[in-house]
């Protein structure tokens, strides 16, 4: 791709900008480790926010997006319910009050709030760290190879070279660089810096998305979408069949793409989905940057709020985009993917919608906002992985004395390491789909068992909680490397099981250990669930005491904001594809569930901060 100069120079100063800032306010996150990773709890709930939702608006699940909806059409909108995408729905509706009850710093933390001490609760602890680790090692390569595809397709300088006979690609050499800047301003800044540079990158982001709207909308009619795509394109419901042939179409090859999915039993697809959707969205917030926004809230409603300001600021603006990019790929792309022969890489629709249509100066700003939103979910990760290295191993087992200075200084090298083997492992990725589907899909079934239990059950244990994530690990890396064939949610049932029988196991080998805190625990987060003997003790301890019975409340809202959530998918879709009417419809079912929400949950949230349970 040519890059003119204004470009350039555009692309080049918001580089040099946000690594300004992030080195400007470095000071305020170098006092102490609650500085450096929660923001010492002072940041505002609306900031945490857009600081999330630009943490989320990442270049390679942005390319994987616009590359779905061009094979599946509407019916893409269900396919990120892989993840699945509303878990943030349960978490601003009950997960984000509960969570920022217990006043700890990592998720890791929280297991010694909810199990107390004792051998089971330290197995459970470390067992979170580990995950906590691995995950964020599996997205940081998932980042590099998405940014390095994306710069080597839309960048105009060939970066390849070898070293004594190791080649290195272009994608590589630019994964590399762009991955060392991200870390560089966001080891320095801490919490601080992540927040101040990624709310102006949600800013520049949002531009570009009504731009590339606007670009899409202008360029494209109606009947030219109608010609391009095969019948059910614009469908978003469908049966047990996909039911999307592009035989007759532009690009037959296509169906090679939906083949290797493995998604053409969509129906059965969806129910996999469902089933993991419920049990995931449960377990609540994996121990990374989203887990790290809810903690960082200054009071457990504004938790709430910051998770639900992550949805509705992000989500029309980024479907706008993709839906613009979608159809610009589809009307006018096809002589591109026809080059490619039969093996179609749709990961490149994207950086190559943005060569061929969008015009100059507006292309530095949009590259600038991709580089935004990738360095944003990038630093995101970064800051919050070393939190469960420094706080959770080297302060609470190896030098609890140490100084503040030293335990940020850690942090740093922490920081640089992790990031360092993200890249070493990004160097070995093949397909973002491939990683997307194993990180949502077999990894994280291996998390949702025992997380699930933890919040619900009052017998649940240390021992239990550590043998169900050790059994779930275990099932899907056996997945990984012995079964990559296999569709990834097609296996998430007998991961969970694997990983529900350990918990299971777990929990009964011993008594339940530590009861006074898992009173502790009840009395503080006030939890619905199967509580019963727990309930009694901390009752008949404190006659005041009122149990949460907001269980139908929250399943109402929960049911209400996943069509609140969709509304928000398929709107913008529909108003690019020129399906009026269907627009229409939308456009008064998202006005009437934000009034119910805003009825039955916002309404209600000034319930719930006691102030006992606010960190001062």
């Amino acid at each position: 791709m040519s890059l003119s100069l204004i470009d350039i120079v555009i692309i080049f100063t918001y580089i040099a900008g946000i690594v300004f800032l992030g080195f400007y306010i470095s000071k305020k996150a170098s006092t102490d480790l609650q500085s450096y990773f929660l923001g010492g709890n002072k940041l505002k709930w609306y900031y945490l926010g857009l600081s999330n939702a630009s943490g989320m608006f990442d270049i390679s699940g942005t390319m994987w997006t616009v590359s779905i909806l061009f094979v599946y059409g509407l019916k893409s909108a269900w396919i990120p319910w892989l993840w699945p995408v509303w878990n943030q729905v349960f978490i601003f509706v009950f997960l984000a009050i509960w969570l920022r009850r217990s006043n700890v710093m990592t998720g890791a933390q929280w297991i010694t709030f909810r199990f107390g001490d004792g051998e089971g609760s330290r197995l459970s602890h470390i067992i979170i760290v580990i995950f906590a680790v691995v995950s964020v090692i599996g997205f940081m390569a998932y980042f590099f190879e998405g940014i390095g595809k994306f710069c080597t397709a839309i960048l105009p300088w060939d970066l390849a070279f070898s070293i004594n006979g190791f080649e290195i690609s272009s994608e590589q050499s630019y994964g590399l660089i762009v991955c060392s800047v991200t870390t560089l301003y966001t080891v320095k800044g801490g919490m601080y810096s992540v927040v101040a540079t990624e709310i102006l990158q949600f800013l520049i982001m949002t531009v570009s998305c009504f731009v590339v709207g606007y670009i899409g909308y202008t360029t494209v009619t109606g009947a030219e979408i109608d010609a391009a795509v095969p019948p059910g394109w614009k469908d978003l419901l469908f049966g047990w069949e996909l039911d999307l042939d592009w035989s007759n179409t532009n690009l037959p090859d296509v169906n090679k793409k939906i083949e290797s999915d493995g998604f053409s039993m969509f129906g059965t697809l969806f129910m996999m989905m469902l089933f993991k959707g419920i049990f995931s969205s449960i377990a609540g917030p994996v121990p990374s940057y989203d887990m790290q926004r809810v903690l960082s809230a200054r009071k457990p409603s504004e938790a709430a709020k910051m998770s639900f300001t992550t949805i509705w600021v992000m989500y029309i603006p980024r479907y706008l985009m993709i839906a613009g990019f979608a159809v610009l790929a589809l009307v006018h792309l096809a002589p591109e993917f026809k080059a490619m022969g039969g093996n179609i890489d749709f990961e490149r629709t994207l950086p190559l919608a943005i060569n061929k249509f969008v015009p100059d100066g507006f292309k530095g700003l949009l590259l600038a906002g991709f580089l935004s939103a990738f360095m944003g979910t990038f630093s995101a990760f970064i800051n919050s992985a070393p939190a469960y290295i420094v706080n959770d191993i080297y302060k609470k087992y190896i030098n609890p004395n140490a100084s503040d200075k030293k335990y940020v200084r850690l942090s740093i090298l922490s920081s640089i390491l992790l990031a360092t083997i993200g890249i070493v492992f990004g160097f070995n990725v093949n397909s973002l789909n491939e990683l997307t589907l194993w990180i949502t899909s077999a990894l994280y079934g291996g998390y949702v068992a025992a997380n699930m239990l933890k919040w619900i059950w009052w017998r649940f244990t240390g021992y239990g909680y550590f043998w169900g994530m050790l059994f779930g690990l275990i099932a899907s890396t056996v997945k990984l490397f012995v079964f990559p064939e296999i569709v990834d949610i097609y296996v998430f049932p007998i991961i969970f099981a694997f990983s529900l029988l350990g918990a299971i196991i777990g929990t009964y080998m011993k008594p339940l250990e530590n009861r006074e805190a898992v009173k502790e625990y009840y009395r503080r987060t006030k939890p619905w669930g199967f509580w019963g003997p727990i309930k009694k003790e901390v009752m008949a301890e404190n006659p005041d005491f009122e149990p949460n019975k907001n269980l139908k409340r929250d399943a109402v809202n929960i049911l209400v904001g996943i069509v609140w959530q969709m509304a928000q998918v398929v709107l913008p879709i529909y108003f690019i594809i020129r399906e009026n009417y269907k627009a229409l419809v939308w456009v008064i079912i998202f006005i009437v569930t934000t009034w119910i929400l805003k009825k039955n949950w916002w309404d209600k949230l000034k319930d719930v901060d006691d102030e006992e349970y606010i960190k001062s």
